[in-house]
């Protein structure tokens, strides 16, 4: 049983404000190694907010993607038919935007670029691509209220087909909504991982026809269930690593050793509930260790922020961070929407 969100916890700003704070406390220090992370900002536990609070495209591209279901809902109930052209036209948005200028990922700028036309989706999707890029930006699908667990299921995995159509990038988008979901309604950190675990076994060879359409065939999978089966048997190996971690967890060692880089899927959800386990009470604390990583650093503080934001709400983050939270107004109202 899942505790009702209470209405002064505002789960969905914290989780918004969170990712962007993460994202902009791990822009910095992407493509570092712990010792030099170390020897330029310091020691990790007093990592300071950049100034500007500036982030990267994983906020960037949450946002499109909040906007896009938004858009979807405003006609109704959220339904494949009514998100696709919605989140097709933020995302070619974003990709001709002169403020996409952060080192966005390949496969986003590929995608995209092949989305700004009338090709089906399913022919711009990199199905050799289970980058984090479509994880990075999942998290409005974990926080918009009122979805069954059908919807919400079906959004996660298209978000992240229109991008990356690799199976195991599906799977983790979803895991990772369904986790800011469980987190927002009040589920125990502690059970998380879990719980996870029971869904993607219960996921496993289930694809979710009427929101992928024919994408399996497109990657060359002998059947659909063939094609989900492997993402999801790929974050079950990455979340039994999360449970073995945790069952002697060493918060001064740099995460990723035991979870993984991030720059992939199921490895940015890995380590970033890694980061999240060790201080579930602690959010700062959080974003600062998945900031000092070797790995994806900015996805995985972003993936971290979104967690402990849904976890503890608003008032995780210090006031005067969130104030000067690059993108702060847009962030606010997406979680106002949503926090009712």
């Amino acid at each position: 049983m899942i505790p009702t969100r209470t209405l002064t916890k505002q789960a969905a700003t914290g989780a918004l404000v969170g990712l962007a704070l993460g994202d902009a406390l791990g822009h910095p220090t992407e493509f570092d190694d712990v010792p030099s992370i170390l020897a330029t900002h310091g020691p990790w536990r007093r990592t300071a907010l950049p100034e500007p609070a500036t982030v990267t495209d994983d906020t960037q591209m949450t946002l499109a993607l909040g906007r896009g279901i938004r858009t979807a809902m405003d006609s109704g109930l959220l339904t494949p038919a009514r998100l696709v052209e919605p989140l097709r036209a933020e995302f070619v948005a974003w990709y001709h935007s002169p403020d996409n200028d952060r080192a966005p990922g390949r496969t986003c700028l590929t995608a995209c670029r092949l989305l700004d036309g009338d090709r089906p989706w399913q022919e711009a999707s990199r199905t050799d691509s289970k980058g984090c890029g479509a994880d990075m930006r999942v998290a409005p699908v974990g926080l918009v209220p009122g979805l069954s667990e059908e919807q919400r299921s079906g959004a996660a995995q298209l978000q992240a087909a229109l991008t990356h159509g690799h199976p195991t990038a599906l799977a983790a988008s979803d895991l990772t909504a369904r986790a800011v979901y469980l987190l927002a309604q009040g589920a125990e950190p502690m059970g998380l991982v879990g719980r996870l675990r029971s869904y993607a076994y219960e996921n496993s060879g289930r694809y979710p026809h009427r929101w992928l359409g024919d994408l399996w065939r497109y990657a060359g999978d002998a059947s659909p269930e063939a094609y989900v089966r492997r993402g999801w048997d790929e974050c079950l190996t990455a979340l039994a690593r999360v449970q073995d971690a945790l069952r002697d967890p060493s918060p001064e060692t740099d995460p990723c050793e035991a979870t993984g880089d991030g720059w992939v899927a199921e490895e940015a959800l890995a380590t970033a509930l890694h980061c999240f386990l060790l201080f579930p009470e602690e959010p700062v604390t959080a974003l600062r260790r998945a900031a000092c990583t070797r790995g994806d650093s900015d996805s995985l503080a972003c993936l971290t922020g979104a967690l402990a934001g849904a976890h503890l709400g608003a008032g995780a983050w210090p006031k005067e961070w969130s104030e000067r939270i690059e993108y702060r107004s847009d962030l606010l109202s997406l979680g106002a929407l949503w926090d009712v």
